[in-house]
């Protein structure tokens, strides 16, 4: 007789609806049932009938709020044992200990990086999810009506399925009823095998019904991409433009007399999203390239910040590093891309400021190796160079951002910060 297979069961508390909907999805597709509750009273409940193997509870704004639901979860003995996963705003580390008591055994601070959190369900259920691990940057920021969506280096399910329910999310919290989207993907080099890939993208930009087709652009240079587009009458109304300029004039709205350097910095560059926190990170922490996810906190302190100063103005190169000296971060200054390239071979920088016109090797040159060699450091190019056809070429070449010079050192750090926090 064949022995009975009981499925896992998760409870999941107090989600948002987009972290609730991508937790069903997620553990669904894992064969784990999903049972979810809004406040205490439903909660434990639910909590004392199902007996779950793992909750996970999402709070809001305090621990406080769910003082009652823990008390009751420790006096029960049939329940005081299950494990808890918290996912909530920051607190201090004396509170979280404080939290052992009721059977947490993991406090991930808002916004969750997405690989972590499911390697943690993991080994409390003592399964292991698929996970797919492609080195993939995708980053998603909002403009006023335009969100601009970032792929670059390859192709993450995971975070193409995260990013239908980020997109939503984004929506909600700025009230956006029919936003404009700009996919830039022109750092990927597709064929027919990504064809799949590129579908589940555009099947996720297009599932929340207030983005339409005609209001997609696809920033691309790679030719499958158009064909595969043109061969779904799905997609039909979806553009595929080759160039940064066609995609400002197409969508963005800008006065008479705008420069494409003034829509670049206002519009693609900035951030004009409501501030309020997501629920999920679409960085990983495999994307820092430092080892095994299971040896990170739950709240992770970022190592040392070390930035890349490529100038070959000495009176620049020292400006900006006691610039970046206020906020503790360490520089290694470099007067050409030559000293600069070698140096990389062997180190990785938190960030890197490049000027563009140098002697010898020139700044384009420092983008297109460092994409060459998947190089993960985002870039900040800072260069008296004002000509829109450079903007474009450092962009298209990956840079995150362009800076005229010259800039307040207060306008610097705010953009390099901006960068490391995800918000470009």
């Amino acid at each position: 007789m064949a022995a009975i297979v009981t499925k896992k069961q998760v409870l999941i508390i107090d989600a948002s609806p987009m972290f609730r909907e991508f937790l069903r999805e997620k553990l669904s597709e894992e064969n784990i049932e999903v049972e979810t509750a809004q406040g205490h009273r439903d909660a434990f409940i639910k909590l004392s009938s199902n007996m779950p193997d793992l909750v996970i509870l999402d709070i809001e704004k305090s621990i406080e709020d769910m003082q009652d639901f823990f008390e009751k979860k420790q006096l029960n003995p049939n329940t005081v044992h299950i494990p808890m996963i918290i996912s909530g705003p920051h607190i201090e580390k004396e509170q979280v200990q404080s939290l052992l008591k009721y059977g947490v055994v993991k406090y991930f601070t808002r916004p969750i990086k997405f690989d972590i959190f499911f390697e943690s369900i993991g080994r409390i259920l003592r399964s292991a999810f698929s996970m797919d691990t492609t080195p993939c940057v995708l980053e998603i920021h909002l403009n006023k009506n335009i969100i601009f969506i970032e792929m670059a280096q390859g192709m993450n399910r995971e975070k193409m399925a995260l990013l239908k329910y980020k997109l939503t999310e984004l929506m909600d919290n700025n009230r956006l009823d029919s936003p404009k989207v700009i996919i830039m993907m022109t750092d990927l080099s597709l064929s027919f095998v990504d064809g799949s890939n590129l579908e589940l993208l555009f099947d996720n930009v297009l599932a929340d019904r207030r983005i339409e087709r005609k209001n997609v652009k696809v920033l691309s240079l790679d030719s499958f991409t158009k064909e595969l587009i043109d061969g779904h009458p799905e997609y039909s109304g979806i553009e595929v433009v080759t160039n940064l300029s066609q995609v400002l004039n197409s969508i963005v709205e800008s006065g008479p007399t705008a420069s494409i350097q003034d829509l670049i910095s206002d519009q693609i560059l900035t951030s004009t999203d409501n501030g309020e926190e997501g629920s999920v990170e679409m960085r990983f922490y495999s994307d820092t390239g430092t080892g095994n996810t299971a040896e990170a906190d739950d709240t992770l302190i970022s190592d040392e910040l070390t930035v890349a100063i490529v100038d070959d103005d000495a009176v620049v190169r020292q400006l900006l590093a006691a610039s970046f000296k206020t906020i503790n971060a360490k520089s290694d200054l470099f007067a050409s891309g030559a000293e600069f390239l070698q140096a990389a071979n062997t180190k990785n920088y938190s960030l890197i400021i490049l000027d563009i016109f140098m002697p010898g090797i020139s700044g384009f040159d420092i983008l297109k190796t460092l994409r060459q060699h998947q190089v993960k450091s985002p870039v900040i190019v800072y260069s008296q160079a004002a000509q829109k056809e450079a903007i474009i070429q450092c962009l298209t070449l990956g840079a995150k951002t362009y800076l005229v010079k010259p800039q307040k050192p207060e306008v610097i750090i705010q953009k390099a910060m901006e960068i490391l926090n995800g918000k470009i």
